[in-house]
């Protein structure tokens, strides 16, 4: 899943980048900036927002209020050192789902991150299951008609991209951009094979991955047509 960290403090944000990455495979893109910070939620898709209040060019007020000006619904934690009730229902009120003072523990700023997350994704549709297929966000399990799919790592952060857009096409490009950022080793024929891989396991299964011309990759119940890809 991919959170974007507004956060104007290095040393904080190179720690629950990090932090975020090794506990439960968040990819962490970060912004120090403001203006910047718009111009990328204006342009780009994230899972989740952590969202510092004091931060250089645009205030954390603003760049919230602009979001849901837009009808940007992204699941937004608000992250700051003013721990007042004023503060917390200001920015409750302002747009924030949720609301998390410094310093805090790595463990809880993750599990807020998953269940807003988790919440987001039920208001929309399901996207964490596709038929017989089912995707444990607390275990970082995918299952299979209830038993356990084994994925190696690069094949489990693809499927789990397409879960969460199940039913949805996702170009190879979002899938780059998405979960291998930080790997300069993946590219987009590098994708290609572990859908390759990741549709051989899904054989006779219920659920498969297609390929939607110009859209991109597609997981959905296997419907039982022989000529879908």
């Amino acid at each position: 899943m991919r959170i974007f960290l507004i956060e104007d403090e290095p040393e904080l944000a190179r720690w629950v980048s990090r932090s975020l990455a090794r506990h439960s495979g968040f990819v962490v893109e970060w912004a120090d900036d403001g203006i910047v910070a718009d111009r990328r939620l204006s342009l780009e898709e994230f899972d989740a927002v952590v969202l510092d209040l004091g931060l250089p060019g645009m205030d954390g007020h603003a760049v919230l209020s602009r979001m849901r000006a837009r009808d940007d619904r992204t699941p937004v934690l608000v992250l700051t050192a003013r721990d007042s009730l004023a503060e917390r229902v200001g920015s409750l009120h302002g747009g924030a789902d949720d609301f998390l003072p410094k310093p805090f523990m790595i463990e809880e700023l993750e599990a807020r991150l998953q269940a807003l997350i988790r919440r987001s994704r039920g208001r929309e549709h399901p996207r964490l299951a596709c038929g017989p297929l089912h995707y444990d966000t607390a275990a970082q399990k995918f299952s299979l008609d209830q038993q356990v799919l084994p994925l190696s790592p690069r094949e489990h952060a693809v499927l789990r991209a397409l879960i969460q857009r199940s039913g949805e096409p996702v170009k190879k490009q979002q899938i780059l951009e998405r979960v291998f950022s930080d790997d300069s080793d993946v590219n987009l024929e590098a994708i290609e094979v572990l859908i390759h891989r990741l549709r051989k396991k899904l054989t006779d299964s219920g659920v498969r991955i297609t390929t939607m011309r110009g859209l991109g990759y597609c997981l959905e119940e296997n419907d039982g047509d022989p000529t879908q890809p």
